[in-house]
């Protein structure tokens, strides 16, 4: 009877805190899809500072991407988050306060330190954690330390929590909407990215979602490949529960890391991907080592065009509006997206998603592209900054596509 009573206790005050966190999304963070940088796709879980000191998951590496960042024109371009992923951690809590403990070889003079840091460089701390009793990878999970974790990281500085979900278990939503509602209480903004979505395999209504989160994933995880990415893209294409309709500002949908200046992708690719992330609205956070980036790369992710698409003040979802299956491989296929800006304009981008190596040529008139009949377009290259036309219903526009590549361009309506 005790215990009926006690799980009794505990779901009423589990729905209380359902009702208090569902309106509870109120830091003023996120107006704009966040953008920034990220450890985990370039340096994972390497905590073997002794062997490779240069390349571990410390306060060292933190620093020196940070001073990057700034020097390199990326804080300036946007990208103002610099966040651990997993990691970090001791793999014991303080065993008197329950508080969660920085490495102490890796980052020696904690976590403060490091914020502060960031801070005067005018940059701002992500944090990693987990909603279940353990990360991902097997460091203390903040399940039954949600206000603890919340003012720890408070009274740390820190501006970001991605909270994965991993060993999870059920009441996963509420356990996320908890933990919003006590970043809230610490009184500092902390701007929260929620992977639980993603863990329930997208059986969440994103619209409570978005009360709750200021970025959630969706897809799956990316690595450095095409065929990853590439995936990511169909799952945006298929919307399935109209996911994108939730995103707006304060609260977007996240397709995971930036690839751009990593080892797995071709220019084209990498190309594909930030574009494909500027159309869809979604927050750009690069993963790379900024130390020895190339310049093709370093260009693309500072490419002003790009980033002010992905920026724009309207923040409206982008949409597949046409696919064409090209024989003899009918799983490549040739596809158009676009996405309206807030200056009247319209995004297109043209996808080759071809694996089977084959360029593409596309011949379409604005209408059949998703535009308005009727009526004359300009098209600017935002890669090339080219400009083409004018196109309508009788004067079709012509590209050539590279396989796994992309064709990006704004289109301006005529007077």
């Amino acid at each position: 009877m005790e215990n009926k009573l006690l799980l009794l206790l505990c779901l009423t005050v589990l729905n209380v805190f359902l009702v208090i966190t569902v309106e509870s999304l109120d830091n003023g963070l996120a107006i704009q899809p966040p953008m920034g940088w990220m450890a985990w796709e370039r340096f994972r879980c390497n905590i073997n500072c002794t062997e490779d000191p240069d390349n571990c998951i410390s306060e060292k590496l933190i620093v020196q991407m940070c001073d990057k960042m700034v020097a390199g024109g990326f804080r300036d371009a946007g990208y103002t988050y610099i966040a651990l992923d997993d990691c970090w951690a001791e793999k014991r809590r303080d065993p008197l306060t329950g508080k969660l403990v920085p490495d102490r070889t890796r980052f020696p003079r904690g976590m403060k330190a490091l914020a502060d840091y960031v801070h005067r460089q005018g940059m701002k701390l992500g944090i990693y954690s987990d909603m279940g009793t353990k990360t991902c990878k097997e460091y203390p999970g903040s399940e039954f330390y949600i206000q603890t974790d919340a003012q720890t990281f408070a009274d740390w500085g820190v501006d970001m929590l991605k909270l994965d979900c991993c060993y999870g278990g059920s009441g996963m939503e509420i356990g996320y909407e908890t933990m919003g509602f006590f970043l809230n209480k610490t009184g500092r903004p902390v701007l929260y990215s929620c992977s639980y979505p993603v863990c329930l395999g997208g059986h969440v209504i994103y619209e409570r979602v978005a009360k709750t989160c200021n970025m959630w994933r969706n897809a799956i995880d990316l690595t450095d490949s095409w065929d990853r990415v590439y995936k990511v893209i169909r799952i945006y294409g298929d919307n399935i529960g109209n996911f994108s309709a939730a995103a707006g500002p304060g609260h977007w949908n996240d397709a995971d890391q930036l690839m751009v200046g990593d080892f797995g992708l071709s220019n084209g690719q990498q190309t594909a991907q930030i574009v494909m992330w500027a159309m869809w609205s979604v927050p750009l956070f690069m993963s790379v080592d900024l130390r020895d980036i190339g310049v093709f790369a370093e260009e693309l992710l500072l490419n002003k065009d790009i980033i002010s698409i992905n920026q724009d003040w309207a923040g409206s979802p982008s949409y597949r509006v046409w696919q064409d299956k090209r024989l003899p491989v009918t799983t490549d296929i040739i596809e158009g997206w676009i996405k309206h800006l807030s200056d009247g304009t319209t995004a297109i981008a043209i996808l080759n998603g071809s694996n089977y190596g084959k360029p593409a040529t596309v011949v379409k008139t604005p209408r059949q592209l998703g535009l308005l009949g009727n009526t004359s377009y300009i098209f600017h290259n935002v890669l090339t900054s080219e400009k083409s036309g004018p196109f309508n219903d009788t004067v079709p526009m012509k590209v050539r596509i590279p396989a796994t590549s992309v064709y990006f361009v704004v289109a301006t309506e005529l007077e």
